[in-house]
This record gives structure tokens, C-alpha cells and sequence, in this order.
């Protein structure tokens, strides 16, 4: 049986073996054994031998062929190759088509792939502009490309804003790791789209909030679901201005049921995480991940009572034990690699996550209840959530600041916190978390929102 080693000692050692072993393979699984583990090809390599299986019935090796021609970027294939694309049925042989095209690297295969910039399917058109984008300063490859700004397909705009889009980040306050003294380790009394207001463009490093639930809580009454959705969108379009480029905003919600007035009406269940996402990304925020909170079904409201005595289809009702914990990065064209970039390697060392990381989007956190705020995040909650998604001496915050257990652990992890509670009630119960020997060392601030706005305006003048 033919193996690895010996396609390698062939290709340093007996070339013409090689290729007669290529030709003349004992049946399709040896010739793909071959194809697949050519690796790189040696120089004078000449791939005559392979030009005959691009046509081959078989899909994998009709891929492998293209691919290993591609290596070779000898333009003397350069016609063949562009003539199979306009043959080529299966989507992945003929990607694999054009990017063996665009890796000769030659302005000779320039109008080849300007054409397949007309063709119908995305993932060709993003082949094509990748071997083009090699001679992007020529005018007229450029006045191409950009023209197609406007496509359709979202992958196709991110690539061309990315390669010709402005990579200013002047917006953001100071450098990557900075943020206003004013906001470390302060609370604010009131709306949270008046205290943004204040806070300039690009402050914020990480944002992780569960907002109020719809008309489920005494302190969250809407005049409808709708108004309640806007509200959100407000809080978190101010949100993305106040964020660094880059950075995250993660939000804790779950569907909510608003009971029935009477037996003669039905309840209604609202899918908060799911209307919200939609606003989030038009706004500007790109969806990174779901994750999923699951608690012990010993701590939710039982639904199954009814359904366990009758058994009637139609009426069940599974118990909610679930909660979203949904990510979201602020759009933009820079890789995470950036973000990690600007910060020094002392940094990075001391904010490297330890062993016991959760591995999954299934997080199972018990909940915790507080003897004043009916809905606060499990500490651990807030723990993982900084861990994963910040880096000490980073500015976290959270809009509802709640009962301020997110302040409590960013604290603990050498981060810094900002929040804001419009509730009174809610307010005091921030300033006796925020209490003990932790807070000795990293004092904190308890403020209006118009004290907030005489300090940030005062260290704006000085």
C-alpha cells in the first residue's frame, strides 16, 4: 500500500516515477491518497500529468487536481483553468478554480477574474476579488472593485471596506487601553441614555447588562412592546458610540410571558432575545455567539402542572430553565488580533484565562436572588463574562447596574466598573455591595447625573 513517505522520497528522489505513478494510478482511492498528500511541490514541478483529472467524474478528485495546480501558479494553465470554471458544476471545485487563477499572481489573469466578478455565486466573486486585490493600486483594478462596494452580499462589502475603507480610530478616546478617569469605579444615579450623553466616543471597553424585562417587574412598565424594543435600541445605539472599535457588548435576556388578564384570553410570550437582535445588528453591533445559561429547573416557575394531570397535546409547556447570554462585537474591519495587539505583553500575561474555562455555550450557573432587586446576575455569571471578554485595567459596564454584582466582580478581577440605575432603591443597594477591604483599595464614586456631567466637563477642560 502506498504511503505518505513514499510520495515524499518520489518527489525528492524520482520525479518521473512520480509522475508516471500519478498517471497510471491502481484505482481512484490511490490516485486521491496521491493528490491529497502531494503537499508542496518541488521546483520544475510540472503538472502536465495532473491536467487530465480536472475533468475526472469524481468531485474530491477534480478538487485536489485544481488545487495542486494552483501550487505550481505556472500561467501556461491559465486558459485551462479559466475555461473549466465556466464548466465546473460542483461549487467548491470551481472556488478552488479560481483561486489556483488568481495565485499565478499575474496581471496576464487580471481579465480573467474581472469577468467572474459578474458571476452569480458570492464565493466566486470573493475568489476573484482576492486575485485581484494583489494589483488593487492599478487604476483600473481598482475603479473595478470598488465598484462593487454596493454588492449585495455582506462578506463581499465587509472585504472591499476592509481593503479600501478608512481605518481611522480617532473616535476613540485616547489609546486602545484608555478611558476617562472620570468613569473608574463610578455609579450613577439615573437614565442611562442622559449619562451617556457625557461620555465620550470610544470609552468603554466591555459592556454585559441584562435589561429590564418587558412589563414582567414593577420596574419596567411600557406602554407597549414595541416602545419597549425602541427604548432598548436607544440605550444600546448610545452603547456603541461610547465603545472602543472592536469590543464587546454581551446581553443577558430571556423570553418573558406576560400572564392573562382572564380565563377568555391567552398569555403572551414575548422573544425578547430574538426581536432585539435584529435592531442590534442593523445598529451596528455583529453577532458573535449565543450562549446559553441554564439554572436547575428546582429554581424556575414550574409550567408543567396542568399538562401533568391531562397529558393533552397542544397544552405543554416545558419549564424555562434557560436564559441567552448573547455576544456581540462593535463592527469593524480589524481583526480580534488588533484589538489584543494594544496592550502590553504584562498586560496580556496577568489577564490570561486559568485552566477552568467553561468550553461550551451551555453554562450551567445557579441563580441568586437578592433580598432587594428581584433579578441580579450570579457573581460567576459576571465572572466568566470579564474573564473571556476583557483584560485588567479595562473599563466595564453595565446600563442597569441592578444591585451592582458586576461592579463587585470587576473589581475582583482588576478591572474597572461604570454604571448606571435609575432606580433609587436599586442605587443603594450598588453602594452596599460596593463595600469592604476590595473597595478600600479601589475607592469608588456614587453620583447624580448631573454631578457626573460637571466632572467629565471639568476634566474635559483641563
Amino acid at each position: 500500500m502506498l504511503t505518505k513517505k513514499q510520495i515524499q522520497a518520489l518527489k525528492s528522489d524520482d520525479i518521473q516515477a512520480l509522475y508516471a505513478l500519478i498517471s497510471n494510478p491502481h484505482s481512484n482511492a490511490e490516485l486521491l491518497f496521491i493528490l491529497e498528500n502531494l503537499g508542496r511541490l518541488p521546483a520544475g514541478f510540472v503538472g502536465d500529468a495532473l491536467l487530465p483529472y480536472i475533468t475526472h467524474q469524481n468531485d474530491d478528485i477534480r478538487y485536489w487536481a485544481v488545487k495542486n495546480i494552483g501550487k505550481l501558479g505556472d500561467l501556461r494553465y491559465l486558459n485551462t483553468l479559466y475555461e473549466r470554471t465556466e464548466h465546473e458544476a460542483n461549487t467548491i471545485v470551481r472556488r478552488e478554480l479560481v483561486s489556483a487563477i488568481g495565485r499565478m499572481r499575474d496581471a496576464t489573469a487580471c481579465p480573467h477574474l474581472s469577468r467572474l466578478l459578474e458571476d452569480p455565486d458570492p464565493k466566486i466573486v470573493i475568489q476573484a476579488i482576492r486575485g485581484l486585490l494583489v494589483f488593487k493600486q492599478a487604476p483600473e483594478i481598482r475603479e473595478r472593485l470598488l465598484a462593487l462596494c454596493d454588492h449585495p452580499n455582506e462578506q463581499i462589502q465587509l472585504i472591499l471596506r476592509k481593503e479600501f475603507g478608512d481605518h481611522d480610530t480617532a473616535s476613540d478616546y485616547g489609546h486602545h487601553t484608555d478611558s476617562p478617569n472620570g468613569m473608574k469605579n463610578v455609579a450613577v444615579l439615573g437614565d442611562v441614555r442622559d449619562v451617556l450623553r457625557f461620555v465620550p466616543d470610544g470609552s468603554i471597553h466591555l459592556t454585559f447588562t441584562s435589561p429590564p424585562y418587558y412589563n414582567a417587574r414593577d420596574y419596567s412598565i411600557y406602554d407597549s412592546y414595541e416602545g419597549y424594543l425602541d427604548f432598548l435600541g436607544e440605550v444600546f445605539d448610545a452603547v456603541h458610540r461610547t465603545t472602543k472599535e472592536g469590543r464587546f457588548l454581551i446581553v443577558n435576556t430571556s423570553p418573558i410571558i406576560i400572564p392573562r388578564i382572564s380565563r377568555q384570553y391567552a398569555s403572551k410570550r414575548y422573544a425578547i432575545p430574538f426581536d432585539l437582535h435584529a435592531r442590534l445588528v442593523k445598529a451596528g453591533w455583529e453577532f458573535i455567539d449565543d450562549i446559553v445559561w441554564a439554572k436547575p429547573e428546582a429554581s424556575v416557575k414550574n409550567r408543567n402542572g396542568g399538562f401533568m394531570q391531562h397529558r393533552k397535546p397542544l397544552a405543554y409547556k416545558p419549564n424555562a430553565v434557560t436564559e441567552y447570554v448573547m455576544v456581540y462585537r462593535k463592527a469593524t474591519t480589524r481583526l480580534i488580533d488588533w484589538n489584543i495587539k494594544q496592550y502590553p505583553q504584562t498586560v496580556i500575561d496577568a489577564s490570561r484565562v486559568d485552566d477552568a474555562y467553561e468550553t461550551s455555550n451551555l453554562w450551567h450557573i445557579e441563580p441568586k436572588s437578592d433580598r432587594v432587586h428581584s433579578a441580579i446576575f450570579p457573581e460567576k455569571l459576571c465572572d466568566w463574562v470579564i474573564r473571556y471578554y476583557s483584560y485588567v485595567g479595562d473599563l466595564v459596564f453595565d446600563p442597569f447596574g441592578g444591585s451592582g454584582t458586576l461592579a463587585k466582580a470587576a473589581v475582583a478581577l482588576n478591572r474597572y466598573f461604570f454604571l448606571t440605575e435609575i432606580m433609587p432603591e436599586y442605587f443603594e443597594r450598588i453602594q452596599q455591595t460596593v463595600t469592604g477591604d476590595l473597595f478600600q483599595t479601589f475607592p469608588s464614586r456614587f453620583v447624580t447625573t448631573d454631578s457626573f456631567a460637571h466632572d467629565m466637563a471639568d476634566r474635559t477642560q483641563r
